[in-house]
């Protein structure tokens, strides 16, 4: 759960809670109880790492999604992705998956039949970034980002990717609807970082090793979020450190949230669950994944 660090530039820290989501247990650090976002990052589920014997893998069976982006990002294994406008895309450690479901989109997601070819692991981050209201209504969209051209941010001791948004004086190239920033950042040992200075919320997940902030040790595992306003500089423990830092500007509200559902009020999602449940495939707000149209994942009952 978040705790406060009232008078430090730590505003929240959040400690991830353990989910299992049917093919593999996750670590959610947002939603959290008192914090729902982070600039738009509205979901963010460390998956992993996990093994896998020979012809085993994920099945993440067609599932919907309405007013958000799902950003797909890798360290080991693969995600064979398919959806409902057609695309068919697998994504490998270091590329980017981005897919905008605006009015609605139905996606899967599975480890590719050469994945399943031998024994293999998986370890990613999976987060969503909720719409302003200006785009929650937009067709859906998906583009793949291959790692090499997402920028590179280097200086003794730090090896950064720039994977959505603007940060140092780079910008990727992923095509965003609000002001963001995404990095995976890997330290060596009591190497320093300076957060970007040039947005509103920010925040970063420990994903391996240890960080200092202000003289307090954090480990991974953890999720920071910062004072609006603050300069914030890390430190790598011993052993250095990989995180996610994010952020960017805040929305204009908070967002309700059901299931896969992200939207500014109650009746979108009301009425995403209705099309859903109908199960009219390409008659009304929701088709299945051209090429994975044989199962999907049923409405829950909560």
């Amino acid at each position: 759960m978040p705790r406060r660090y009232r008078g430090r530039s730590i505003e929240t820290l959040i400690i991830p809670r353990t989910r299992d989501i049917g093919a593999f247990e996750v670590k959610r650090a947002l939603p959290a109880p008192k914090r729902q976002m982070v600039g738009p990052f509205i979901f963010f589920d460390e998956a992993g790492p996990a093994e896998y014997l020979t012809g085993q893998g994920i099945d993440i069976c067609p599932h919907p999604h309405i007013g958000l982006g799902t950003v797909t990002y890798l360290y080991r294994g693969d995600f064979h992705h398919r959806d409902s406008i057609g695309t068919d895309q697998v994504i490998l450690p270091g590329a980017l998956n981005w897919m905008v479901a605006g009015k609605g989109v139905t996606h899967s997601e599975r480890t590719s039949e050469e994945g399943r070819a031998g024994p293999h692991s998986l370890f990613g981050v999976q987060t969503w970034i909720a719409l302003p209201e200006s785009h929650e209504d937009m067709n859906p969209t998906f583009e793949h980002h291959a790692k090499e051209a997402l920028p590179e941010i280097t200086d003794k001791g730090i090896r950064a990717k720039l994977l959505l948004g603007d940060a140092y004086g780079k910008s990727a190239p992923a095509t965003l609807y609000s002001e963001t920033f995404y990095l995976d950042v890997v330290l060596e040992a009591n190497t320093r970082f300076p957060l970007p200075d040039n947005h509103e919320d920010r925040g970063l997940y420990i994903v391996q090793g240890s960080v200092t902030v202000a003289g307090q040790l954090f480990e991974a595992g953890r999720m920071m979020v910062f004072r609006p306003g603050d300069h914030i500089t890390i430190a790598a423990g011993e052993q250095g450190a990989r995180l996610m830092a994010l952020g960017g500007a805040t929305l204009n509200g908070p967002r309700y949230i059901w299931w896969n559902f992200v939207a500014s009020t109650r009746d979108r999602i009301e009425h995403a669950k209705e099309e859903w449940r109908a199960a009219n495939w390409g008659q009304g707000q929701f088709d299945l994944p051209v090429g994975d149209d044989k199962v999907y994942v049923p409405l829950p009952e909560r």
